[in-house]
């Protein structure tokens, strides 16, 4: 399912072409220190991904990078194809996903410049596709904790390694977008105690759930949202322009988590199917199987 790769050559996905995926968010369209690096264009029964993969290795390991919006930051939160970007990386053999995102803040003592990793979402987006199944094959996956703790301690530990404040837990309330938030909203997500906002998130967790791939996110705090008596809206601009700032860190925080990340997973995301698909397999039509075959795997039988 791999087509044409960009640079050399041409690939196959049926063996790990990456262990560790890279989702870059706004700011972030590539990722500096891949070496060995090629593009390849990975097609899916979900379609095609945001952009063409870049495979190559990082700290000795090999990475796959893809920008969640496309280089260039063509593609609005709602138009992303989620099932596409995971159902690809689990094609290349990725057990674990590092996202990476804007949001802003909504409490004081999360500042802009300063990173979360969030260990809690909350769903406010209405138009998403967010599941691989149905057509005959229902699961429901266990998502009380959607981040995998393991790599998410892994982030949280790199973020301090290079010096970045880093607040180590959190909700990520994610909403629908693309326009930022209204005062009230903004405030009544305050009340809930809310932590952090933002458009993307979410979404991929719940697919990397059921894909049984770890997925963790370095939220990247760029604003106040609009509801700070000093910054009482907040302009893509401003976002951008912080962003561009913490570029850098965000590089060397992805660099560091990469080097530390244990070649084996102690959690239990890679087995998140196991007690969740409910249809007997006997009963499920055959362009659903082949449709999901990199995903049922061994319970396809």
């Amino acid at each position: 399912m791999v087509a044409k790769q960009a640079r050399k050559g041409k690939g196959r996905a049926n063996g790990a072409l990456a262990s560790i995926g890279i989702i870059g968010g706004s700011g972030l369209y590539s990722m500096g220190g891949l070496t060995k690096t090629r593009e390849i264009r990975v097609k899916t029964p979900f379609g095609e991904p945001s952009d063409a993969i870049v495979l190559g290795i990082l700290e000795g390991k090999r990475v796959a990078f893809l920008a969640r919006h496309g280089r260039g930051h063509r593609i609005l939160p709602s138009e992303i194809n989620y099932r596409a970007n995971i159902y690809a990386m689990k094609l290349l053999g990725v057990e674990r996903i590092i996202s990476v995102s804007a949001v802003g803040s909504l409490k004081e003592d999360l500042r802009p410049g300063e990173f979360l990793v969030p260990d809690q979402f909350f769903d406010r987006t209405k138009n998403r596709a967010s599941t691989f199944f149905g057509a005959g094959l229902v699961a429901h996956v266990a998502f009380a904790h959607p981040t995998c703790g393991q790599s998410s301690g892994v982030l949280a530990d790199a973020c301090a390694q290079e010096a970045v404040k880093v607040h180590r837990r959190g909700t990520y309330i994610c909403i629908e977008g693309p326009q930022f938030s209204t005062l009230a909203e903004a405030e009544v997500n305050r009340q809930l105690r809310f932590d952090v906002i933002g458009m993307t998130n979410l979404t991929e967790a719940k697919l990397a759930r059921e894909a049984e791939i770890c997925y963790a996110t370095i939220a990247m705090i760029t604003d106040y949202d609009c509801w700070h008596p000093d910054h009482e809206s907040v302009t893509a601009a401003e976002v951008i322009a912080t962003l561009n700032q913490n570029a850098e860190n965000a590089q060397k925080v992805l660099r560091a988590a990469v080097r530390a990340m244990p070649v084996g997973r102690s959690c239990k995301c890679g087995a998140a199917l196991e007690h969740s698909l409910v249809t007997d397999m006997k009963l499920v039509p055959a362009a659903t199987k082949k449709r999901l075959a990199a995903i049922l795997g061994k319970y396809a039988s």
